[in-house]
C-alpha cells in the first residue's frame, strides 16, 4: 500500500522534502513504517525518534494501523518561547 507522509520543521529538513510517498506492507502500522523510514532516510533516525505521528490529522500511537490512502504527519517536538 502507499501511504503520504508529511514532514515538518526538522524532519523535513533531515529529508530535504516537505512530504513522500511510502510504500509499505499491506499490514503495516505507524510503528512499521517509522522503522521503514529510518532504513530509507537514515538521517531521519534522531529526529524520528522525538516525533509525535498523526495519521489522518489526528495523534496516534506507532501500533495503529495503516491504510492505503493515509495522511501520516512527522510533528518534531516544538519549542520557543
Amino acid at each position: 500500500m502507499i501511504v503520504k507522509v508529511l514532514l515538518f520543521a526538522a524532519a523535513r529538513d533531515a529529508v530535504g522534502e516537505s512530504s513522500l510517498e511510502m510504500a509499505i506492507d499491506d499490514t503495516a502500522c505507524v510503528g512499521d513504517l517509522r522503522q521503514a523510514l529510518v532504513e530509507q532516510y537514515p538521517s531521519l533516525a534522531p529526529v524520528l525518534s522525538r516525533c509525535s505521528v498523526s495519521v489522518d490529522r489526528e495523534y496516534s500511537t506507532d501500533d495503529r494501523s495503516l491504510y492505503h490512502g493515509a495522511e501520516v504527519g512527522l510533528i518534531p517536538p516544538v519549542s520557543g518561547g
